[in-house]
Protein backbone atom coordinates (compact mmCIF):
# COMPACT_ATOMS: atom_id res chain seq x y z
CA UNK A 1 0.00 0.00 0.00
CA UNK A 2 1.03 3.61 -0.50
CA UNK A 3 0.36 4.43 3.15
CA UNK A 4 2.26 2.31 5.68
CA UNK A 5 1.09 3.90 8.92
CA UNK A 6 -1.88 2.10 10.46
CA UNK A 7 -3.24 5.30 11.97
CA UNK A 8 -3.05 7.12 8.65
CA UNK A 9 -4.73 4.22 6.85
CA UNK A 10 -7.61 4.26 9.32
CA UNK A 11 -7.95 8.02 8.95
CA UNK A 12 -8.08 7.69 5.17
CA UNK A 13 -10.62 4.88 5.41
CA UNK A 14 -12.79 6.95 7.74
CA UNK A 15 -12.58 9.92 5.38
CA UNK A 16 -13.49 7.69 2.45
CA UNK A 17 -16.54 6.31 4.26
CA UNK A 18 -17.58 9.80 5.33
CA UNK A 19 -17.54 10.89 1.69
CA UNK A 20 -18.78 7.65 0.12
CA UNK A 21 -21.85 7.03 2.27
CA UNK A 22 -23.59 10.42 1.84
CA UNK A 23 -22.69 10.89 -1.81
CA UNK A 24 -23.07 7.38 -3.24
CA UNK A 25 -24.57 4.87 -0.83
CA UNK A 26 -27.15 6.99 0.98
CA UNK A 27 -29.30 7.80 -2.11
CA UNK A 28 -29.58 4.07 -2.93
CA UNK A 29 -30.48 3.32 0.69
CA UNK A 30 -33.17 6.00 0.63
CA UNK A 31 -34.72 4.53 -2.53
CA UNK A 32 -34.72 1.01 -1.10
CA UNK A 33 -36.22 2.24 2.16
CA UNK A 34 -38.90 4.22 0.34
CA UNK A 35 -39.88 1.14 -1.66
CA UNK A 36 -40.69 -0.62 1.63
CA UNK A 37 -42.45 2.28 3.36
CA UNK A 38 -46.11 3.13 3.73
CA UNK A 39 -45.56 6.74 4.82
CA UNK A 40 -42.61 9.09 5.14
CA UNK A 41 -43.57 12.29 6.89
CA UNK A 42 -40.62 12.63 9.26
CA UNK A 43 -36.92 11.98 9.25
CA UNK A 44 -37.51 8.23 9.04
CA UNK A 45 -40.32 6.33 7.29
CA UNK A 46 -43.19 4.89 9.27
CA UNK A 47 -44.61 1.48 8.45
CA UNK A 48 -43.17 -1.33 6.38
CA UNK A 49 -44.86 -3.14 3.54
CA UNK A 50 -44.18 -5.30 0.51
CA UNK A 51 -47.31 -4.12 -1.29
CA UNK A 52 -45.31 -1.97 -3.70
CA UNK A 53 -43.32 -4.99 -4.85
CA UNK A 54 -46.49 -7.09 -5.09
CA UNK A 55 -47.97 -4.40 -7.30
CA UNK A 56 -44.85 -4.42 -9.44
CA UNK A 57 -45.04 -8.20 -9.84
CA UNK A 58 -48.66 -8.07 -10.97
CA UNK A 59 -48.52 -4.94 -13.12
CA UNK A 60 -47.04 -4.26 -16.53
CA UNK A 61 -43.72 -3.31 -14.89
CA UNK A 62 -42.23 -6.68 -15.80
CA UNK A 63 -43.06 -6.02 -19.45
CA UNK A 64 -41.33 -2.66 -19.13
CA UNK A 65 -38.32 -4.37 -17.55
CA UNK A 66 -38.18 -6.85 -20.43
CA UNK A 67 -38.39 -3.93 -22.86
CA UNK A 68 -35.50 -2.18 -21.10
CA UNK A 69 -33.34 -5.31 -21.12
CA UNK A 70 -34.02 -6.03 -24.80
CA UNK A 71 -33.30 -2.41 -25.70
CA UNK A 72 -30.09 -2.32 -23.67
CA UNK A 73 -28.81 -5.65 -25.01
CA UNK A 74 -29.53 -4.76 -28.64
CA UNK A 75 -28.09 -1.26 -28.30
CA UNK A 76 -24.98 -2.63 -26.56
CA UNK A 77 -24.38 -5.18 -29.32
CA UNK A 78 -24.77 -2.50 -31.99
CA UNK A 79 -22.46 -0.19 -30.06
CA UNK A 80 -19.79 -2.87 -29.63
CA UNK A 81 -19.85 -3.88 -33.29
CA UNK A 82 -19.82 -0.29 -34.55
CA UNK A 83 -17.32 1.00 -32.01
CA UNK A 84 -14.93 -1.92 -32.45
CA UNK A 85 -15.08 -1.74 -36.23
CA UNK A 86 -14.43 2.00 -36.19
CA UNK A 87 -11.55 1.67 -33.70
CA UNK A 88 -9.89 -1.04 -35.80
CA UNK A 89 -10.44 0.86 -39.04
CA UNK A 90 -9.12 4.15 -37.64
CA UNK A 91 -5.98 2.65 -36.10
CA UNK A 92 -3.03 4.35 -37.71
CA UNK A 93 -5.29 6.47 -39.93
CA UNK A 94 -5.00 10.23 -40.35
CA UNK A 95 -8.76 10.44 -39.79
CA UNK A 96 -8.54 8.94 -36.32
CA UNK A 97 -9.09 12.24 -34.48
CA UNK A 98 -12.04 13.14 -36.69
CA UNK A 99 -13.62 9.73 -36.09
CA UNK A 100 -13.14 10.05 -32.34
CA UNK A 101 -14.81 13.47 -32.36
CA UNK A 102 -17.67 12.05 -34.43
CA UNK A 103 -18.35 9.28 -31.92
CA UNK A 104 -18.00 11.53 -28.87
CA UNK A 105 -20.31 14.20 -30.26
CA UNK A 106 -23.61 12.50 -29.23
CA UNK A 107 -22.51 12.40 -25.57
CA UNK A 108 -21.13 15.94 -25.70
CA UNK A 109 -24.63 17.33 -26.20
CA UNK A 110 -27.76 16.70 -24.10
CA UNK A 111 -29.39 13.38 -24.93
CA UNK A 112 -32.65 15.17 -25.62
CA UNK A 113 -30.90 16.75 -28.63
CA UNK A 114 -30.06 13.30 -29.94
CA UNK A 115 -33.67 12.24 -29.49
CA UNK A 116 -34.94 15.30 -31.33
CA UNK A 117 -32.49 14.81 -34.19
CA UNK A 118 -33.57 11.19 -34.67
CA UNK A 119 -37.22 12.19 -34.43
CA UNK A 120 -36.78 14.74 -37.21
CA UNK A 121 -34.56 12.51 -39.36
CA UNK A 122 -36.76 9.41 -39.28
CA UNK A 123 -40.28 10.85 -39.31
CA UNK A 124 -40.75 10.74 -43.08
CA UNK A 125 -40.15 8.15 -45.83
CA UNK A 126 -37.97 6.53 -46.98
CA UNK A 127 -36.68 6.05 -43.40
CA UNK A 128 -39.89 6.14 -41.41
CA UNK A 129 -38.99 4.86 -37.93
CA UNK A 130 -41.05 7.21 -35.78
CA UNK A 131 -43.47 5.26 -33.60
CA UNK A 132 -41.45 2.04 -33.69
CA UNK A 133 -39.19 0.31 -31.20
CA UNK A 134 -36.33 0.54 -33.72
CA UNK A 135 -35.90 4.27 -33.21
CA UNK A 136 -35.60 3.78 -29.43
CA UNK A 137 -32.92 1.14 -29.86
CA UNK A 138 -31.14 3.34 -32.40
CA UNK A 139 -31.14 6.31 -30.01
CA UNK A 140 -29.66 4.19 -27.21
CA UNK A 141 -27.02 2.80 -29.57
CA UNK A 142 -26.03 6.29 -30.71
CA UNK A 143 -25.69 7.45 -27.10
CA UNK A 144 -23.54 4.54 -25.87
CA UNK A 145 -21.38 3.78 -28.93
CA UNK A 146 -18.88 6.46 -27.87
CA UNK A 147 -18.02 4.51 -24.72
CA UNK A 148 -17.49 1.28 -26.63
CA UNK A 149 -15.32 3.05 -29.19
CA UNK A 150 -13.19 4.77 -26.56
CA UNK A 151 -12.70 1.54 -24.60
CA UNK A 152 -11.60 -0.45 -27.65
CA UNK A 153 -9.40 2.40 -28.88
CA UNK A 154 -7.59 2.58 -25.54
CA UNK A 155 -7.13 -1.21 -25.52
CA UNK A 156 -5.70 -1.15 -29.05
CA UNK A 157 -3.21 1.54 -28.03
CA UNK A 158 -1.98 -0.74 -25.21
CA UNK A 159 -1.86 -3.83 -27.41
CA UNK A 160 1.64 -5.12 -28.04
CA UNK A 161 2.17 -5.29 -31.83
CA UNK A 162 4.55 -8.22 -31.34
CA UNK A 163 1.59 -10.61 -31.14
CA UNK A 164 0.26 -9.53 -34.51
CA UNK A 165 3.72 -9.56 -36.07
CA UNK A 166 4.44 -13.05 -34.75
CA UNK A 167 1.15 -14.38 -36.13
CA UNK A 168 1.73 -12.71 -39.49
CA UNK A 169 5.28 -14.07 -39.70
CA UNK A 170 3.86 -17.57 -39.27
CA UNK A 171 1.67 -17.09 -42.32
CA UNK A 172 -1.62 -16.04 -40.72
CA UNK A 173 -3.85 -13.90 -42.90
CA UNK A 174 -5.04 -10.48 -41.66
CA UNK A 175 -8.50 -11.92 -40.99
CA UNK A 176 -7.02 -14.82 -38.99
CA UNK A 177 -4.84 -12.39 -37.02
CA UNK A 178 -7.94 -10.34 -36.22
CA UNK A 179 -10.08 -13.31 -35.15
CA UNK A 180 -7.47 -15.42 -33.37
CA UNK A 181 -5.14 -12.75 -31.95
CA UNK A 182 -6.68 -9.27 -31.69
CA UNK A 183 -10.21 -10.13 -30.62
CA UNK A 184 -9.16 -12.54 -27.80
CA UNK A 185 -6.74 -9.91 -26.48
CA UNK A 186 -9.51 -7.31 -26.60
CA UNK A 187 -12.09 -9.46 -24.78
CA UNK A 188 -11.56 -7.85 -21.33
CA UNK A 189 -12.05 -4.38 -22.81
CA UNK A 190 -15.00 -5.54 -24.90
CA UNK A 191 -16.75 -7.05 -21.88
CA UNK A 192 -16.11 -3.91 -19.83
CA UNK A 193 -17.51 -1.77 -22.64
CA UNK A 194 -20.53 -4.07 -22.92
CA UNK A 195 -21.29 -3.67 -19.22
CA UNK A 196 -20.95 0.11 -19.37
CA UNK A 197 -23.14 0.37 -22.48
CA UNK A 198 -25.78 -1.86 -20.91
CA UNK A 199 -25.88 0.14 -17.67
CA UNK A 200 -26.12 3.48 -19.49
CA UNK A 201 -28.85 2.20 -21.77
CA UNK A 202 -30.87 0.81 -18.85
CA UNK A 203 -30.94 4.26 -17.24
CA UNK A 204 -31.50 6.38 -20.35
CA UNK A 205 -34.61 8.56 -20.08
CA UNK A 206 -34.38 11.94 -21.87
CA UNK A 207 -34.12 10.71 -25.46
CA UNK A 208 -36.43 7.77 -24.71
CA UNK A 209 -39.21 10.09 -23.52
CA UNK A 210 -39.22 11.77 -26.93
CA UNK A 211 -39.23 8.59 -29.00
CA UNK A 212 -40.90 5.64 -27.29
CA UNK A 213 -44.13 4.28 -28.81
CA UNK A 214 -47.05 3.06 -26.62
CA UNK A 215 -46.12 -0.59 -27.17
CA UNK A 216 -42.43 -0.17 -26.26
CA UNK A 217 -42.20 1.48 -22.84
CA UNK A 218 -38.86 1.02 -21.01
CA UNK A 219 -38.79 0.83 -17.23
CA UNK A 220 -37.22 4.30 -16.63
CA UNK A 221 -40.29 5.80 -18.31
CA UNK A 222 -42.48 3.86 -15.86
CA UNK A 223 -40.43 5.18 -12.94
CA UNK A 224 -40.79 8.74 -14.20
CA UNK A 225 -44.52 8.35 -14.80
CA UNK A 226 -45.10 6.92 -11.32
CA UNK A 227 -43.18 9.68 -9.55
CA UNK A 228 -44.69 12.37 -11.79
CA UNK A 229 -48.21 11.50 -10.60
CA UNK A 230 -47.09 11.44 -6.97
CA UNK A 231 -46.73 7.67 -6.50
CA UNK A 232 -43.27 7.97 -4.98
CA UNK A 233 -43.17 4.67 -3.11
CA UNK A 234 -44.33 2.49 -6.05
CA UNK A 235 -41.87 4.44 -8.20
CA UNK A 236 -39.12 3.60 -5.72
CA UNK A 237 -40.01 -0.11 -6.02
CA UNK A 238 -39.70 0.18 -9.80
CA UNK A 239 -36.35 1.92 -9.38
CA UNK A 240 -35.10 -0.88 -7.11
CA UNK A 241 -36.16 -3.43 -9.74
CA UNK A 242 -34.24 -1.46 -12.36
CA UNK A 243 -31.13 -1.20 -10.15
CA UNK A 244 -31.19 -4.88 -9.17
CA UNK A 245 -31.49 -6.07 -12.76
CA UNK A 246 -28.67 -3.80 -13.91
CA UNK A 247 -26.39 -4.92 -11.07
CA UNK A 248 -27.05 -8.61 -11.77
CA UNK A 249 -26.15 -8.17 -15.43
CA UNK A 250 -23.02 -6.19 -14.52
CA UNK A 251 -21.95 -8.94 -12.10
CA UNK A 252 -22.36 -11.52 -14.87
CA UNK A 253 -20.36 -9.35 -17.28
CA UNK A 254 -17.69 -8.88 -14.60
CA UNK A 255 -17.25 -12.65 -14.29
CA UNK A 256 -16.90 -12.94 -18.06
CA UNK A 257 -14.34 -10.14 -18.02
CA UNK A 258 -12.36 -11.87 -15.27
CA UNK A 259 -12.25 -15.15 -17.19
CA UNK A 260 -11.22 -13.31 -20.35
CA UNK A 261 -8.42 -11.51 -18.48
CA UNK A 262 -7.10 -14.80 -17.10
CA UNK A 263 -6.99 -16.25 -20.62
Amino acid sequence: MLVHSRRTRRALQAAFLALFLPVFALPFLVVVTASLATRWSGVLPSGATLDHYRAVAHADALDALTTSVLTAVTASVLALVTGTWAALAARGSRLRRAIEVLFVLPVAVPSVVVGLSLLVAFSKPPFLLNGTSTIVVLAHAVLVTAFAHQSVTAALDRLDPAYEQAAASLGASPLRVLVRVKVPLLLPSLSAAAGLCFALSMGELSATMMLYPPDWVPLPVKVFAATDRGALFPGAALAVLLMATTLLVLLAVSRIRTKAAHR
